[in-house]
């Protein structure tokens, strides 16, 4: 990577064999395949597009409805409606490979065999910078949070990935569950070279005249500011626990100033969710307010943050 201006703090993070411009990425299932945001911010100011969450069939996911507001962030119960692996190959990911950002594919199986598929296609294409294996999604009935509640669960699948591709793997992780510190372990220890965390915590929200739940599924998943300091909480607990590897911190970052407190927790990066939906250039605002509070605090490179925080 080339060297940062003089007036600019180097953004060039480092995620074990993963190499990003900068520090700020899009979470998986708030951006699309890329091209719903073009336009309407830089990627190239990225440090890399994690596409929505991927399977080796279309999917159509749940029925609606299937989004709902709440106070500080929102319950979504979506279902990884997506078009399928191959669908995704042909039709969305040449497109992507023109907008000079790394891309990473979040794969998602309701058994490892299906896990394992999805690696080995992905690996195909030299488009793909790193894989991210979701096992935490709260909102199938197969698979998905099964595997990430549960240790041996955990290693098993993560390993039969780990074994079928060479890519950077990225595992990520669920906060329902006992100790998010357990499942890291089991993670790491079977294979996975960073960790991104958290994804949405259980929720629910019921609609008092009709006495029914705002979402056909019942619950679903509640992400945004309302499960920020929950997620920067084990961001913390991770990084303590597990100090050498890399963590992708998200949860309801809207602001610079929201990265800032995931990175001194032990994120090396951070990614830009719900943010999104409300601010489609959320991820370049929040890219700039990390440089501001960088050069407002002389930092010459924005990994000194890692870990920072005084206790």
């Amino acid at each position: 990577m080339s060297e940062p201006p003089d007036n600019q703090p180097d953004l060039r993070t480092a995620l074990g064999p993963l190499e990003l411009r900068s520090p700020v990425v899009t979470a998986s299932g708030t951006f699309g395949y890329g091209r719903e945001y073009e336009g309407l911010l830089d990627f190239s100011r990225l440090g890399a597009i994690t596409v929505k969450g991927l399977t080796l069939l279309p999917r159509e996911g749940n029925s609606p409805p299937r989004i709902c507001e709440t106070p500080s962030g929102m319950l979504n119960s979506i279902g990884l409606e997506n078009p399928g692996v191959e669908a995704f190959i042909t039709e969305k990911l040449a497109w992507l490979a023109e907008q000079d950002v790394p891309v990473i594919a979040n794969i998602n199986g309701s058994t490892v065999d299906e896990y394992v598929r999805l690696a080995r296609r992905l690996s195909e294409c030299p488009e793909i910078a790193a894989v991210e294996v979701n096992i935490s999604c709260p909102n199938v009935d197969h698979g998905g949070m099964e595997f990430g509640k549960d240790p041996p669960a955990t290693a098993q699948v993560v390993g039969a990935v780990r074994a079928a591709t060479a890519l950077p793997l990225i595992v990520k992780l669920s906060p329902n569950v006992t100790s998010i510190v357990v499942l890291a372990q089991a993670a790491v220890e079977a294979g996975a070279d960073i960790l991104s965390l958290t994804n949405t915590l259980l929720g629910m929200s019921i609609d008092i005249f009709s006495h029914r739940p705002r979402l056909a599924r019942g619950s679903g998943g509640l992400s945004g500011p309302a499960i920020r300091p929950v997620a920067i909480r084990m961001v913390w607990e991770v990084h303590r626990a597990l100090p050498e590897v890399p963590l992708i911190g998200m949860g309801g970052i809207m602001t610079g100033a929201d990265a800032v407190e995931f990175m001194l927790a032990g994120a090396s990066a951070i990614a830009v969710g719900t943010a999104s939906f409300v601010n489609p250039s959320a991820a370049n605002d929040v890219l700039d307010g990390l440089v501001e509070y960088a050069r407002h605090r002389s930092i010459a490179s924005i990994s000194e943050l890692v870990g920072s925080v005084i206790l």
